[in-house]
């Protein structure tokens, strides 16, 4: 156990729901047990120049203005690594602001990238615990933001289809997610979507094609005022059957050195049109149903949307608020005991459970062996349907609560 006086409060990189209950849940606890916790604002940007600024300490009065259920950070956020300051005595300098203002240890809340600054950090003997934190649910652990961002990509989406069947349009959904489908996935079965997909699964465009159209068409038969629409989530990491992922060059590269993926939604688009105006079933249908306007009105519209930061801001779910909170405090009692470089897992009755930052930072991607379970029920993910063959298994010891 040590004798831990004084706290820091970091959060990094992409902003998200749940970050506000880390640092409650963080300030609390830390005021329960004498501990002074002080936010460090503007992520790692604020940590290498504290020694240049007095941070802020969170007193009751300042915590209870905080709200939890508000996406965003009251600490601010920098997509700064720390690896990557052209600063051979950076570590020094750092190791110096935390001295000027007696901070102990480090609590930081970020992905894979914070993390790995982190797993850095540790090795420079600074003592710190990371909260996992990403909307792209990418990390070997929950995170926090995960859950606000999949309710708000369900929200959007069910909101989009009224413009859908008003128009009869295709909608193609584009969500953020890097390299990892988990919020287009689960996104877009909150929403029931036609069509999802994700970066694990290469594209073949012409089953979604034929999926549209077999959807589309059915659709717009069984209704009594001829709407239709069929709407597609994307993530913007989508792949074509090659394996190639779609980039958009001109989109650059962030401050951690990662390639920003924008216009898959067009992409796709550009891809359905260009099988849809080789298909002559589409003017004998669309005549047929009263619909055909020679010039004018030949093929369905497809329009793509991109919901970008909108599903990372507004309201924070509750499962986010609650795991936020939990985890924070759990960041605390963890520094209490001596331990650093670790992630916090989660808080379950009586036991916080953690592994080592280096392991929690791991990619994970998609189980495909999910996948084919919906394909059964008919949702298109771009390629052949694979049966879905479960295995049935009594289950044993404690029941797993979140994906």
């Amino acid at each position: 156990m040590l004798n831990i006086k004084k706290l820091g409060l970091i959060t990094s990189g992409g902003d998200c729901g749940g970050l506000n209950a880390v640092i409650t849940g963080a300030a609390r606890m830390a005021l329960h047990h004498n501990i002074s916790v002080y936010i460090i604002p503007n992520g790692y940007a604020g940590l290498y120049n504290l020694e240049h600024f007095t941070p802020l300490m969170l007193d009751l009065d300042k915590i209870d203005k905080i709200s939890s259920g508000v996406a965003g950070s009251e600490a601010g956020h920098s997509r700064v690594k720390i690896s990557k300051i052209k600063d051979e005595n950076k570590y020094e300098r750092i190791r110096r602001g935390l001295q000027k203002h007696s901070i102990d240890g480090l609590i930081i809340a970020g992905g894979d990238d914070t993390g790995s600054v982190a797993v850095d950090l540790s090795s420079q003997n600074i003592p710190c615990v990371h909260v996992p934190k990403t909307m792209d649910l990418d990390l070997q652990t929950y995170s926090v933001g995960g859950d606000s961002t999949i309710n708000r990509i369900s929200h959007f989406t069910r909101d989009l289809r009224t413009t859908g069947l008003s128009h009869n349009r295709a909608l193609v959904i584009e969500v953020f997610g890097r390299y990892a489908g988990h919020t287009a996935f689960r996104g877009g079965l909150g929403a029931d979507a036609d069509c999802i997909l994700i970066p694990e699964i290469p594209v073949d465009y012409e089953i979604v094609y034929e999926h549209f159209k077999e959807t589309y068409m059915n659709r717009l038969r069984a209704s009594d005022v001829k709407g239709s629409t069929y709407i597609i989530v994307a993530a913007e990491g989508v792949r074509d059957k090659e394996g190639k992922f779609f980039v958009d060059g001109s989109a650059g590269h962030d401050s951690f050195g990662h390639q920003r993926l924008a216009g898959s939604g067009a992409y796709i688009r550009k891809n359905l049109e260009f099988f849809m105006k080789k298909d002559p079933d589409w003017k004998k249908f669309l005549t047929e149903e009263s619909i055909f306007v020679k010039d004018i009105y030949e093929y369905p519209e497809i329009r793509e949307i991109s919901l970008g930061h909108l599903v990372r801001a507004g309201d924070t779910s509750s499962y986010d608020v609650t795991f936020g909170k939990q985890n924070g405090a759990a960041a605390v009692l963890l520094l209490k005991q001596g331990l650093s470089g670790v992630t916090v897992v989660g808080v379950e009755h009586e036991r916080i459970s953690y592994i080592p930052t280096q392991e929690a930072i791991t990619q994970r991607l998609v189980d495909l062996n999910d996948i084919s379970l919906y394909e059964s029920m008919g949702i298109c993910f771009g390629r052949e349907n694979v049966e879905y063959k479960p295995e049935y298994v009594k289950h044993e010891g404690m029941i797993h609560r979140y994906m």
